[in-house]
C-alpha cells in the first residue's frame, strides 16, 4: 500500500480514517509493523462502501436517461464493455467520482442501483414538469 497524502473530499469514512491515520502517523506505523500490505486499502473500501457520505449529484441528462432506461429494459445479466463504459461514464460524471471499470459484480450492482435511483428521479421531476 502506497501512502499518498490526499487533499480530496474524503468518499467515506474510510477515507477520513485513512486521513486521520496519515495525519498521526499511525498509518506509517501499520506499514512499519505490518508491511506493505497490510490491509488498510481493503478496510478503506469496506467503510466506504459500508458508510459512504452524502454526495452532490449532478442531474440526468436526457440522452443518459435514455441510454440507461433502456439498458434497464432489456433483462440480461452481464454488461458487455461496451455498456460498461457508457455506464462508467455516466455514473462519474453524475456522482462526480472517478470509478475505474472493475470485475467486482457487487461493486456493479452498486453502480448500477444508484443510477437507477437517478433515473427514477429524472422520472419523477420530469412528470411533475408536465403536471
Amino acid at each position: 500500500m502506497e501512502l499518498v497524502k490526499s487533499t480530496s473530499e474524503s468518499q467515506g469514512l474510510g477515507d477520513t480514517v485513512e486521513k486521520v491515520l496519515e495525519k498521526t502517523g499511525i498509518a506509517k506505523v501499520a506499514k512499519w509493523l505490518l508491511g506493505e500490505d497490510c490491509g488498510c486499502e481493503e478496510r478503506k473500501e469496506k467503510l466506504n462502501n459500508l458508510f459512504r457520505y452524502r454526495r452532490k449529484v449532478n442531474c440526468l441528462l436526457e440522452e443518459e436517461y435514455a441510454y440507461l432506461n433502456s439498458l434497464y429494459d432489456t433483462t440480461q445479466t452481464r454488461l458487455r464493455p461496451t455498456e460498461q463504459s457508457q455506464v462508467l461514464k455516466i455514473y462519474n460524471r453524475v456522482f462526480n467520482e472517478k470509478q475505474q471499470p472493475t470485475s467486482c459484480a457487487s461493486c456493479w450492482k452498486r453502480i448500477l442501483d444508484d443510477l437507477n435511483k437517478v433515473v427514477k428521479q429524472y422520472e419523477n421531476d420530469t412528470q411533475s414538469k408536465d403536471a
